[in-house]
């Protein structure tokens, strides 16, 4: 019989999504014009996505019908303000009226601020390192508030600001893609621009909504020391990633978001071995990611600041992969609740396949989505996800399914670096 640990009160229970990736037709950000540029050497176009901006209802009906009890969903800047200065009532309006049906399906709202993209116009300004950007960024979430006025418990400011960073400093570095192991070095003018603009953003929530909770959530590349590496291993992670997170002292919540490991050497990041198993990204299939990164993120913050695992999920067209990978990642949260950490929600990504900044190929979804006629069909995988949140427990066991070797995975061409699910 398979072990469980309970649920603890008020554990948040869901999936995730984010604008850009799945509403489709989102023409006034920077993303939009990236992928229409052939410069850009981008795959495809995101085009109608998952046409989930008409469709947010279905998305919604299939998450609360299938167990679920969270779901959080961003909301996007170049809608609000598609022209400096110039607010959208019709599109305050439209986020709200999402807040309002999860509220009504028994759905609790997670609300993020900015995921990945920005206004072109923020864009032609210089982007997060201009003069007025950080202003600018506190002034965008002002104008939010009447979408998370009632109801809304947690507001996620920015998206893995890490991530932010690193492919600035790729940009400025004149990478056009990402080193076989590793991350580029993040910019640092980025990283503290970003760090400020968080600030603000947590000061701006506070102001108007003091009973939100709101932190924001840091991509966790588990790197991991091979003998002799662990000096090596603690500077390089440091810039990419602990910074962040020891940006969020003060914060109510921190997102903790891995889907992989990062192996360094004295030398530095090496890649996984060739026979090792791989997903549609092109990443090692390593389930027991979220506990290490759960772990390392409360050792940096102590028992103050609450985790919440805002993503954590898996590529793969093969849904029974799918649960093992979920079967191994849960059973290391589990644990991690069983050692005292403070663990108050598990959101899986993605809730629905969807635009994976560059192609359509990885599919993360719980819910598959047609091209086509954009119906959606609920995995075996969502079923198996959303019943253990009726269950109110989590399967307790070992950290990865028994070693299947090496599974070979179609090329699904080129694919966005890692890790920007």
């Amino acid at each position: 019989m398979t072990q469980t640990t309970r649920f603890p009160d008020g554990f948040l229970w869901g999936a995730s999504t984010a604008g850009h990736q799945i509403e489709g037709n989102n023409v006034n950000s920077d993303w939009w014009r990236k992928e229409h540029d052939p410069a850009a050497g981008i795959q495809e176009p995101s085009l109608d996505a998952c046409d989930s901006y008409h469709r947010w209802e279905q998305d919604m009906d299939l998450l609360a019908e299938l167990g679920f009890t969270d779901y959080r969903f961003g909301v996007e800047w170049s809608r609000v303000e598609p022209v400096r200065g110039h607010f959208s009532r019709a599109e305050i309006a439209h986020y709200r009226r999402m807040v309002d049906g999860a509220l009504a399906r028994g759905l609790r709202p997670m609300v993020t601020l900015h995921h990945f993209t920005v206004p072109q116009w923020f864009e032609d300004l210089g982007g997060w390192t201009a003069d007025g950007a950080v202003d600018l960024f506190a002034r965008y979430v002002d104008r939010c508030a009447p979408i998370i006025a009632d109801g809304v418990r947690h507001v996620c400011t920015i998206n893995e600001p890490n991530m932010i960073a690193v492919m600035a400093g790729a940009a400025k570095a004149g990478d056009q893609g990402f080193p076989p192991a590793g991350l580029p070095t993040p910019d640092e003018e980025t990283t503290r621009a970003v760090i400020a603009a968080h600030h603000a953003a947590v000061k701006t929530v506070r102001a108007n909504h003091p009973d939100i909770q709101v932190g924001w959530t840091i991509a966790n590349q588990v790197y991991q020391a091979l003998p002799g590496a662990e000096r090596t291993t603690a500077e390089y992670r440091r810039p990419r990633e602990d910074v962040f997170i020891e940006a969020a002292r003060g914060d109510d919540w921190i997102g903790v978001q891995s889907y992989t490991r990062t192996k360094i050497a004295p030398n530095g990041p090496v890649p996984a071995p060739a026979d090792a198993e791989r997903t549609l990204t092109q990443w090692e299939y390593y389930p027991a990611a979220v506990g290490h990164a759960l772990r390392h993120t409360a050792d940096l913050l102590g028992d103050d600041i609450p985790l919440i695992v805002t993503e954590n999920g898996i590529a793969t067209a093969d849904d029974s992969r799918r649960v093992d990978y979920y079967t191994g990642a849960l059973g290391e949260v589990a644990a991690a609740l069983e050692d005292g950490l403070n663990i108050q929600g598990y959101l899986a990504w993605s809730a629905l396949d969807n635009y994976e900044w560059g192609s359509f190929a990885p599919t993360f979804g719980l819910i598959a989505v047609d091209p086509e006629t954009f119906e959606r069909t609920a995995k075996p995988s969502a079923v198996w996800l959303g019943g253990l949140g009726r269950e109110r427990a989590l399967p307790r066991g070992v950290s990865r399914p028994p070693d299947r070797g090496s599974r070979p995975v179609p090329d699904p061409g080129r694919l966005p670096p890692p890790p920007l699910p």
